[in-house]
C-alpha cells in the first residue's frame, strides 16, 4: 500500500489530502482518502510547516511515500516554483530533505487537474457532446476562472496512463469573430491600457465583467437596474482588499434568472468566445480522447452552456468543422479535480 499526499496550493487557501492506494496507476475509486484539510495559505511563510501541521493533526504514524502538489502559477523544468503572491519558493529537493518524503512533484495546477479529468466517474461530467473517444488520442483540457488554463494529455501507451502538460495558451491573441467582438477588443485595450488583448481577458472571471462593462458603456439606459447598481458600487471599491460582491458571480446569476437583459447579452457573449477558444483548442490537438470544460465557471453556469450556443462555436470552424463533430465535449462538475489529479499524479511517481 502507498501512502500519497496531494496538494491543492494556491494564493488564497490550500488544501491537503492524504490517501492510499494499491494501484500505481488509480482510477478515482482506488484512492482512499484518509484525512484533508484546508489552509489559509497566507497564515504560513512556506509550504513545510503548513504540511508539517497538517500530518501532525493526521493522526497518521507514518510518512507519504510520495507526494504531489499542484501550485498555482509556473513551475520550471528544474522543479522550482516561486509564487509571487505568497513569497515562497519551492524546490522540490529541498521539500524532499524537510518533509522526508522520498519522492515529491510540484506540477502546475492545470496540469493538476488533466491528471484528474481521466479518473472522473460518471457523475462528475456532464456531456455537451457525446462520442466515442478515442483511447489512443490526445484529451484537451480548458478552464475558466480567476483566469483561463488550457492544457493536455497524451497516452504513454500504457492503458489509462497519460502524461499531462499545462500550457500557457490562455495568454494567446483574443480572436475577434465579428464586428461587435472588435468593439469589445478595442475597448479592453482602451479599458486596460494594453497594446494586445489575451483570450484570458475575455474568458475568464475578469472577462464576464468586462463584457458587462463594455455592453452597459454602449448601451445606455441600463444604469438604474440592480445588478448595475451592484456592479457601479463594486467600480467604486477599487483597490480595497475586500469588497462587497464577486460581480462575475451577480452578472451570471442575473443572466441565468432572465432577470437583467444586459447580463443576458453579456453572458451569450461569453458563451459563444469560451465556445470558440475550445475550439480553437481542438483543432491544435484533435482531442479524440476528449475536451474537457473544467475552471470555477462552467459547472455554475451549465444551462447556458446546454442551450448550444457553446457548442455551436465550438464546431463553427468553416471547412474543417466536421473535424470536431468526432470530440467527446463534457463540463467537468467536481470542484475537487485538481486535487483528485495530484493524487494520481502522486501515485504514478514511482512508474514514470
Amino acid at each position: 500500500m502507498a501512502l500519497l499526499l496531494a496538494g491543492d496550493v494556491g494564493g488564497t487557501k490550500t488544501i491537503l489530502r492524504l490517501a492510499k492506494t494499491t494501484n500505481p496507476n488509480p482510477q478515482a475509486v482506488d484512492l482512499q482518502p484518509l484525512y484533508e484539510a484546508q489552509y489559509a495559505s497566507r497564515d504560513f511563510t512556506d509550504l513545510v510547516p503548513m504540511v508539517e501541521a497538517f500530518l501532525a493533526s493526521s493522526g497518521l504514524d507514518r510518512r507519504p511515500d510520495r507526494a504531489c502538489f499542484g501550485i498555482a502559477g509556473p513551475v520550471a523544468n528544474n522543479g522550482t516554483s516561486h509564487l509571487t503572491n505568497l513569497g515562497w519558493f519551492l524546490e522540490i529537493d529541498r521539500l524532499i530533505q524537510a518533509l522526508d518524503i522520498p519522492n515529491i512533484a510540484l506540477i502546475n495546477d492545470f496540469a493538476a487537474v488533466g491528471y484528474g479529468v481521466p479518473v472522473l466517474e460518471a457523475k462528475d461530467l456532464h456531456w455537451l457532446q457525446t462520442v466515442t473517444a478515442d483511447p489512443a488520442a490526445p484529451i484537451a483540457v480548458i478552464g475558466a476562472g480567476t483566469g483561463l488554463g488550457e492544457g493536455f494529455l497524451i497516452p504513454t501507451g500504457q492503458p489509462g496512463h497519460y502524461r499531462a502538460f499545462s500550457t500557457e495558451g490562455g495568454h494567446t491573441d483574443f480572436a475577434a469573430r465579428s464586428a461587435l467582438e472588435w468593439e469589445l477588443h478595442n475597448y479592453l485595450q482602451d479599458k486596460y491600457q494594453i497594446d494586445r488583448v489575451s483570450v484570458e481577458r475575455v474568458v475568464s472571471g475578469q472577462g464576464v465583467v468586462g463584457i458587462y462593462q463594455f455592453l452597459r458603456d454602449r448601451q445606455p439606459g441600463h444604469d438604474h437596474s440592480a445588478v448595475a447598481q451592484a456592479i457601479r458600487t463594486w467600480e467604486q471599491e477599487a483597490g480595497r482588499s475586500e469588497k462587497s460582491i464577486d460581480p462575475g458571480a451577480v452578472i451570471a446569476q442575473a443572466a441565468l434568472e432572465s432577470s437583467d437583459e444586459l447580463c443576458e447579452q453579456a453572458m451569450n457573449l461569453f458563451v459563444a468566445a469560451y465556445g470558440a477558444e475550445a475550439g480553437n483548442l481542438a483543432l491544435k490537438l484533435l482531442p479524440y480522447g476528449g475536451l474537457y470544460v473544467a475552471g470555477g465557471i462552467a459547472a455554475k453556469i451549465l444551462p447556458l452552456l446546454d442551450r448550444g450556443q457553446f457548442l455551436y462555436h465550438f464546431g463553427h470552424k468553416g471547412r474543417v468543422s466536421g473535424l470536431l463533430e468526432n470530440v467527446p465535449v463534457a463540463v467537468v462538475l467536481n470542484p475537487q479535480v485538481g486535487l483528485l489529479g495530484a493524487a494520481v499524479c502522486a501515485a504514478q511517481l514511482s512508474i514514470d
